[in-house]
């Protein structure tokens, strides 16, 4: 394991985190706020740690995938400790545990809150928990692989720790290439709906908050009653194709800027996306059309439409209480809250292209028993996937199951109805944010015991670096011969001191 290496990357992220803390600062200043001291101060503490930690820089910077995971896995929980403090200092959530549930919340682009009321927050505190959206959404490691170059030939470890989806390729030959463009991409889309909210008359801070909040696929909103306090039909429209856009794979936009316009349409994985987006918005419009909305075509469907957008792109805005809906329309949410967005996106969730290969998956299972003779393969947009990409899917999919029934059993012990228990873990991990039941759209997280929002905490890391780094992190045979590593160290200070 190289230790030295994991500690400069985690200097490297204190600094970045640190930099990123002056812009709540920022505007707490601006807005004469005397919450921006907290910022501050955190911003401060974590730039001189992050110093500290990179003050001696590794010999060997080459480092594989166990140490790629912990470092991934390690960095997640440092930012959503670290991030919290503000919240703590400033005294708006006082519990250091509710703290961490909200801002690892925001890190994961989770958007569960166990805030009551809003809006009582400071405008530093409201832009702080739409901004770690935005960070998180795209993930500081690859911010960081981004702009700081970084030699060994194995950071792709780094982007395949952090980045969502079956498989993680690279558009250019280098790592920071690819990296810039994903960014690049992201920040592009991020303006864009920025300019379009503004367009439509939202307040300049709100069009910001919520941009961030959109492009992360978080879901914090500025106000109590999320976007349905804005009672117009353009600005939720706006949201609802960029929360589609943001669910889709960048991977697809890469093709589109190198004009490979046929590639792009024909992806197998967006052509699902909006399949089940479709088939999803005009079963429940149908549903809800005569039983919430009086026959109201284009009212349902234009809530339908957003709803289904939220939840399968996993941010989790909300314009109306789908928890008062028929069951269909409830049960269909449940599902797409387990499919999510596709690989390479934003969003959380299983991912699309892990339910094609599942799916294709099993189909050539059934074929291979009724021809026992035949070969077939499995493929991806007529790319043969290979045994090992297979495998792992297969893998996810019975470990997520695994922490699902364990998750539900254990926030059980709370004493909540099934519906509650069952989505409230759902949602946090697979980083949609609102629930069914108690934890619905005008419900909220604060009703769980400290115990059962640190199980929904390591629930919201493992669904966003997708179980394995959080796994591995807290494997023994990880840390197997650490103690002796550290003893030899000891020992070695020990004979510099007594020289």
């Amino acid at each position: 394991m190289n230790y030295r290496m994991i500690i400069y990357i985690l200097g490297l992220i204190l600094n970045i985190l640190g930099g990123c803390l002056l812009l709540p600062a920022t505007v707490g200043i601006f807005y004469n706020e005397n919450e921006w001291k907290a910022y501050f101060l955190v911003a401060v503490l974590s730039i001189i740690l992050g110093l500290i930690l990179v003050i001696k820089k590794p010999r060997i910077n080459v480092f594989y995938t166990k140490e790629g995971f912990v470092t991934v896995a390690l960095s997640w929980i440092m930012l959503s400790v670290i991030g919290a403090l503000p919240f703590v200092i400033s005294g708006e959530i006082p519990s250091i545990v509710d703290a961490v549930f909200e801002t690892a919340s925001g890190f994961t682009t989770t958007g569960a809150s166990i805030l009551t009321n809003i809006e009582a927050l400071s405008q530093a505190s409201l832009f702080w928990r739409s901004f770690t959206h935005w960070i998180g959404g795209m993930g500081v490691l690859v911010f960081l692989l981004a702009i700081i170059p970084m030699s060994g030939g194995h950071n792709m470890q780094l982007m395949k720790a952090e980045s969502p989806g079956p498989q993680v390729g690279k558009f250019v030959p280098k790592i920071r290439q690819t990296a810039f463009i994903l960014y690049s991409i992201y920040v592009a889309l991020t303006l864009m709906e920025f300019v379009l909210l503004i367009a439509g008359g939202m307040p300049w801070f709100d069009s910001i908050t919520t941009a961030l909040g959109t492009a992360g696929t978080g879901g914090f909103a500025i106000k109590n009653s999320s976007i349905a306090f804005y009672d117009s039909k353009y600005l939720q429209s706006v949201i609802t194709i960029f929360m589609i856009l943001f669910g889709v794979n960048f991977n697809v936009y890469y093709m589109v800027l190198l004009k490979k316009f046929k590639s792009a349409v024909k992806n197998e994985e967006l052509l699902s996306y909006f399949l089940i987006i479709s088939f999803s918005v005009v079963c429940i419009t149908l549903n809800i059309k005569d039983v919430v909305y009086s026959g109201d075509t284009y009212e349902a469907l234009h809530h339908s439409a957003f709803s289904v957008a939220s939840v399968i792109s996993t941010t989790g805005f909300v314009t109306t209480d789908f928890n008062t809906w028929p069951q269909l329309s409830r049960f269909i949410l449940f599902v797409l809250m387990f499919i999510g967005a596709s690989a390479g996106s934003t969003g959380g969730g299983m991912k699309v292209s892990r339910i094609i290969l599942l799916v294709k998956s099993s189909l050539r299972e059934i074929g291979s028993i009724i021809h026992p003779r035949s070969v077939s393969v499995v493929k991806l947009d007529k790319k043969r996937i290979d045994h090992a990409t297979l495998k792992s899917v297969s893998a996810f999919f019975v470990v997520s199951i695994m922490i699902y029934v364990a998750s539900v059993f254990l926030v059980s012990f709370d004493g909540y109805d099934m519906t509650t228990s069952l989505t409230a873990v759902a949602a946090t991990m697979n980083n949609i944010g609102p629930g069914l039941g108690l934890v619905g759209p005008t419900g909220n997280f604060s009703i769980f015991s400290p115990f059962s929002k640190i199980v929904m905490i390591f629930d919201m890391l493992a669904g966003r670096l997708e179980m394995f780094p959080m796994l591995v992190l807290f494997s023994p045979t990880t840390w197997k011969g650490t103690g002796t590593v550290i003893k030899r160290r000891l020992k070695a200070i020990k004979r510099k001191i007594a020289g």
